[in-house]
């Protein structure tokens, strides 16, 4: 074989690894009629009956209706929206300045609380409210760069998914419950959150570090909401992969890892209402332990 007919050869064998952003790996339908309860079976998401007699029951969501934690911005306008049959209904805001940065926090119960969320740790249980009985439980790997993911600028797209140079706000709310459980083996699992108040034209920003074995639920939050409205998102779910937190793994002889396991209960036929600003975000990181 020739010199040439071996560069050939080694260049069409040449390729890139494919660049997760997200997959789904499995999924459970998950009955309500049946199984009411959440409960967080010592980090190992579990959907019952009944509690059991050693749970802790917690007895309805939490929620800080005076709390304004996280990075304030004033929201100058909404630029408009649009409803899409697969997304639900976008609206773009207008933020003041040139990027906006998310406080890095641990959940604690007093943190998820200032954004409508209640943090369920290992042994405690919830029971789950919907209107539809019929909800999903799906496994999740999400790669690092996933935030980067901006499907408002899609219109038209059949294949593929379009990436931002960096990571835009991009927040959701919904009339269907949410849980998001860390279940990662090594890494804690991120989720943005924000409280948005319309009227005023301000927004509170912050990432919400779910320690592994808890896990967070969102109630549902229909568009009636009176003086604020929280968000939430999960495609930042690996921002624990970034940096800080892999070097860290490092250093105890842990490989360093580009993607994060997590599991989340949604309403796959959910409508959305969605929140974004296309300017860039800043993340920050936080250390192992809180």
């Amino acid at each position: 074989m020739s010199q040439t007919d071996l560069k050939t050869t080694a260049l069409q064998q040449t390729a890139f690894e494919p660049l997760l952003l997200d997959r789904e790996k499995r999924k459970k339908e998950i009955s309500l009629s049946e199984n009411p309860y959440f409960y967080n079976d010592q980090g190992a998401p579990s959907y019952l009956m009944n509690v059991p007699s050693h749970a802790q029951l917690i007895e309805k969501p939490t929620i800080h209706m005076k709390a304004r934690l996280g990075k304030q911005y004033k929201v100058r306008q909404q630029l408009g929206s649009s409803n899409s049959p697969e997304f639900g209904m976008q609206t773009q805001l207008d933020f003041e300045g040139e990027y906006f940065e998310y406080e890095a926090m641990w959940a604690t119960a007093d943190t998820a609380a200032a954004f409508g969320i209640t943090l369920i740790q290992p042994g405690q249980a919830i029971r789950i409210v919907n209107e539809s009985p019929h909800l999903a439980h799906i496994d999740y790997e999400y790669g690092k760069y996933a935030g980067y993911w901006c499907p408002y600028l899609e219109a038209g797209l059949t294949a593929g998914k379009t990436l931002f140079p960096f990571v835009s706000t991009d927040l959701e709310h919904h009339d269907f419950p949410h849980i998001f459980a860390s279940t990662d083996q090594e890494l804690p699992l991120v989720i943005s959150v924000a409280r948005y108040f319309p009227k005023d034209g301000k927004i509170y920003l912050a990432d919400l570090w779910v320690k592994r074995g808890d896990a967070l639920y969102i109630p549902p939050k229909p568009i009636d909401q009176l003086k604020f409205i929280d968000l939430h998102n999960n495609r930042n779910s690996a921002l624990a992969c970034w940096g800080g937190v892999n070097n860290q793994l490092q250093s105890h002889g842990m490989a360093r890892k580009t993607a994060i396991e997590t599991e989340t209960l949604l309403q796959e036929d959910g409508y959305f209402y969605w929140y974004w600003n296309k300017k860039r975000t800043v993340h920050h990181q936080l250390l192992l332990k809180p």
